[in-house]
């Protein structure tokens, strides 16, 4: 009995698109996959299944985008007909595959929980299931705002079909989209920021972002935490936005940065032990007046020197973008204190290159 698990399931992904057309029949086949839009057998277009093996996967394999979640097809029938313990499904599969009964045995097998929908386990899967940007749409995107020279430190990754669900009452979507971790001060990932992107083209618009209502949404644990790029020493730059840091990291490659993902995230954002220069990234509005209002507060009572660095424009992305790499170097190069520029100001032509 204890081979059984994985005999029922290499017979069932021998047979895996008749599997799917029977269990998950609101689904269809889309090249090598079978796409549905979860567990359930709910419309849409969120959980894929493959169908045949190969390198990258063997058959019969799913993976939900919108929660991380993955397993077999034994998963999909234990979830499909609400079973509750493998002795049943073992029975269910057997059924639909033809084979005789076997005596029920006393060893079940675990049922595995599927991590709620936005909280941290279900970003730490999709981080862990999404791959490298390099050379996918992610880098494309970046570029076209600017960023040349994408220094993020492993802190971005690509997922090429990444759920999207509108509202609770239209059906689930979707599309590429640059996946972000979100980390506490001790490294562990405690949320997931999605930027979907449009596939097929450039909008000077929505500047290559999907076009759906909200491009952008964050899940997890946000609070106090934040998007790094690099290891903390004693100086660290923060500001809201992703693209806004990444366009300083295009000038400043070795200072640690983190990204808190909106202004009151920012003001909240909790101040790594040991630091002892803040540059506070603020974006050219009212809500970037109060962040470094608060932030400068907070951090000079914890002893910590707080310098605000302020764009031309409306945030240092659209410095970038507008005025390009050498421009915003000589801007910074006003606001920062010397000892900086020295260290990472001078040895970022180098890096960049």
């Amino acid at each position: 009995m204890s081979r059984e698990p994985s005999e029922l399931a290499g017979r069932l992904a021998r047979e895996a698109e008749a599997v799917c057309r029977h269990y998950l029949s609101n689904g269809k086949r889309a090249g090598r996959y079978w796409v549905v839009g979860d567990i359930n057998n709910t419309p849409g277009r969120s959980l894929f299944v493959r169908l045949q093996g190969s390198s990258k996967g063997r058959a019969g394999k799913w993976t939900d985008a919108a929660t991380g979640e993955h397993g077999d097809l034994l998963d999909i029938i234990r979830q499909c007909r609400g079973l509750r313990d493998f002795r049943e499904v073992a029975e269910e599969a057997r059924r639909f595959l033809k084979l005789p009964r076997l005596e029920p045995q006393p060893a079940p097998k675990p049922i595995r929980s599927l991590a709620p929908a936005g909280s941290q386990e279900a970003a730490r899967r999709l981080f862990a299931m999404s791959g490298s940007i390099e050379g996918t749409v992610v880098e494309t995107y970046l570029q076209r705002r600017g960023i040349a020279h994408i220094h993020h430190g492993g802190s971005l990754r690509f997922h090429p079909r990444c759920y999207y669900r509108p509202d609770e009452h239209l059906p689930t979507e979707t599309w590429p989209a640059m996946i972000a971790c979100v980390t506490n001060l001790d490294g562990r990932i405690t949320g997931a920021h999605r930027t979907w992107l449009d596939p097929d083209g450039f909008d000077r618009v929505r500047l290559g972002k999907a076009p759906i209502d909200t491009p952008r949404r964050a899940m997890g644990d946000l609070l106090g935490n934040a998007v790094r790029f690099g290891v903390v020493d004693d100086v660290l730059a923060a500001g809201e936005g992703i693209e806004t840091m990444l366009s300083l990291r295009c000038v400043l490659p070795t200072l640690p940065m983190a990204a808190a993902l909106s202004a009151n995230h920012l003001s909240a954002m909790l101040l790594p032990a040991g630091l002892r220069r803040l540059y506070i990234a603020r974006d050219a509005d009212a809500a970037g007046d109060t962040v470094q209002v608060t932030l400068t507060q907070r951090a000079e009572g914890a002893g910590v020197e707080a310098i605000a660095l302020s764009p031309r424009l409306g945030d240092f992305n659209e410095d970038l973008h507008i005025f390009g790499l050498e421009a915003l170097r000589a801007a910074l190069r006003l606001q920062l204190v010397p000892e900086d520029i020295v260290h990472f100001l001078h040895s970022s032509t180098v890096a960049a290159e």
